[in-house]
Formats: C-alpha cells, sequence, structure tokens
C-alpha cells in the first residue's frame, strides 16, 4: 500500500561539461552508477539513478554536458538531453562556483528557456573557490539570468550543502505512488555498468584522442559454476594506431585497464571477476548512425 502523502517524480541533472553531474549523482545516491573523470564529456548516454525514501522516490537522470554538438555522436548526446527534459517534475542545472564568467554558460541556460518544469541551481565546487566572500555576488550574478526556484551552493564532491540541495528537489515532487522497487538503484542493465566502468578507465589511463574515440560493448556476461562472474568486451577504437595505443607495449595499457575496472567491479557485483578484454578498430564510428546504435547509443521510446 502506497501512503497518500507518498511523493514521487523525474529529476533531470544538467549543465555543461566536466561541472560535476554525475558526482552530484553518485553523491545524491549515496552509491556510484556514474562513471567520472576529469576529462569533460565522459558522460555520453542518459544515466538513470533511484533514489528511494520512506514516503519518496525521485528518479534522477543524469545527462551529457551541454555542449554545441560535433558529428553524429554529439547529436545523439545533444538529443538525449533534450528528451531528458521534455517530461520531468525538476531540473538540477550544475554550474561551478569557481567560474566567474557565467557567460559561458549561456548556451547552456539557453536549453532551459523551454522547460516549464521548476529549475534549481546547484552552484558546485565551492570547496575550491579562493575566497567564501565570492559566493554571494555570483549567486546573485545567476539569478539575474535565470528564473530559478531556489539556488543552491554544494560541493557535489565533499557533500557539504547536497542535503539541503535534496530537500529542495524532494519539495518539487507530486504526490504518486513509486516507480521502481524500493530496492532497484539504476534501470541500466549490468552491461551498461559494466562497460562504462571500462570506459571509464580508459578515460582516467589514456591521453588526448583515445578516451573519446573509444567505445566498449560487452560480448558476455555469465556466472560460472565456480561462483566467479566472466565477463568479455570489447573496446572499439578509430584507429590502428589507437589499438595500438590502448593496448600498449607488450600488452601493458590494456592490462591496467583491465585491472583497474575489475577492481571496481568486484566491489559492486560483490563476486570474484574474470575480465576479457579485447579491441577492434571500427573506423569512424562517431560519424556512422548504423554503429552507434549498435554500440548502445541509442534513445529510449
Amino acid at each position: 500500500m502506497v501512503p497518500e502523502d507518498h511523493r514521487s517524480g523525474f529529476v533531470a541533472i544538467v549543465g555543461r561539461p566536466n561541472v560535476g553531474k554525475s558526482t552530484l549523482l553518485n553523491r545524491l545516491l549515496g552509491q556510484k552508477i556514474a562513471i567520472v573523470s576529469p576529462k569533460p564529456q565522459t558522460t555520453r548516454n542518459r544515466i538513470t539513478g533511484i533514489r528511494t525514501l520512506p514516503r519518496t522516490q525521485v528518479v534522477y537522470v543524469d545527462t551529457p554536458g551541454l555542449h554545441q554538438p560535433r558529428g553524429k555522436l554529439g547529436e545523439f548526446m545533444a538529443a538525449t538531453i533534450s528528451q531528458a527534459l521534455e517530461e520531468v517534475d525538476g531540473v538540477v542545472f550544475v554550474a561551478e562556483a569557481p567560474e566567474s564568467r557565467i557567460a559561458l554558460d549561456e548556451s547552456a541556460l539557453a536549453a532551459l528557456r523551454e522547460v516549464k518544469a521548476p529549475v534549481l541551481l546547484a552552484l558546485n565546487k565551492i570547496d575550491l573557490l579562493p575566497d567564501k566572500r565570492l559566493l554571494l555576488p555570483r549567486l546573485e550574478a545567476w539569478a539575474a539570468r535565470y528564473p530559478f526556484r531556489e539556488l543552491i551552493p554544494i560541493s557535489a564532491s565533499t557533500g557539504e550543502g547536497v542535503s539541503r540541495l535534496e530537500a529542495a528537489i524532494l519539495a518539487l515532487l507530486p504526490a504518486g505512488p513509486a516507480f521502481y522497487p524500493p530496492d532497484q538503484l539504476t534501470d541500466q542493465p549490468e552491461t551498461f555498468f559494466v562497460a562504462e566502468t571500462v570506459r571509464e578507465k580508459i578515460f582516467l589511463l589514456t591521453r588526448q584522442e583515445i578516451p573519446y574515440a573509444a567505445a566498449v560493448r560487452v560480448e558476455e556476461l555469465a556466472e560460472r559454476e565456480s561462483g566467479q562472474l566472466y565477463i568479455r568486451a570489447v573496446i572499439f577504437v578509430e584507429q590502428p594506431s589507437q589499438k595500438a595505443i590502448v593496448i600498449g607495449e607488450g600488452g601493458a595499457m590494456l592490462k591496467r585497464i583491465g585491472q583497474a575496472a575489475r577492481r571496481e567491479l568486484e566491489a559492486f557485483f560483490g563476486v570474484r571477476v574474470y575480465l576479457e578484454l579485447w579491441v577492434q578498430v571500427r573506423r569512424h564510428w562517431r560519424r556512422n548512425e548504423a554503429a552507434l546504435r549498435e554500440l548502445g547509443y541509442r534513445l529510449t521510446s
């Protein structure tokens, strides 16, 4: 039975690349489901995180960074953001407190002009602000740019201000039953989490164009009789030279990627993991719609 005062709804998390959206989602959920790296545009797909409380369920939708799209992959990411904003009960717009040039976010704010749901500003990374006296004028500058329902300074990395932000989010939700079972954390399949974990390690361990040219597809995920989880995945890159870098001399880089991913997957699944990685060249996959669909970049229905 659902209490009469139960609230539930969908809340999109949006903002420019690398402002801390995925870090905020993980903080709100209390568990990591979205990959994080210092490089911009790490998030490519829509990622759903479910937060269930005794009388509330909020479904967070993390999105790629708002940017001018380039190529088919960029167009997909832009369409993912637009779709996420269509039918939500609230929006959290994430910006950086240390960044004084709000003009950089004008194109990002433009995406909110047609949004009917109330929008909260989460002014992130206040722990990196050199002088806390700068916070008030920056909040005032943001308030002059857009009619936010509330402006809340936070640090997604330390947790400062996040409880206040969550309270403001929950206040936006309409009355209604839960959408998902109370123990469900995301609607993404396990293979998606595995692929994203491997891709995160590529972002963290490789440089220049390699992370952006890489995609990961899980070919097999099966539990063996020993209780060990066997995973076979393919890393796709666009050029033979990129394949050589991902593999590394004597397979050293691929081994580092695999070891780092396996440790995180074992912690997530709670069992031993055998992770087998292969690298293949799929030329110009970021420009090819069929290849994008094959690699899991498709809009939800």
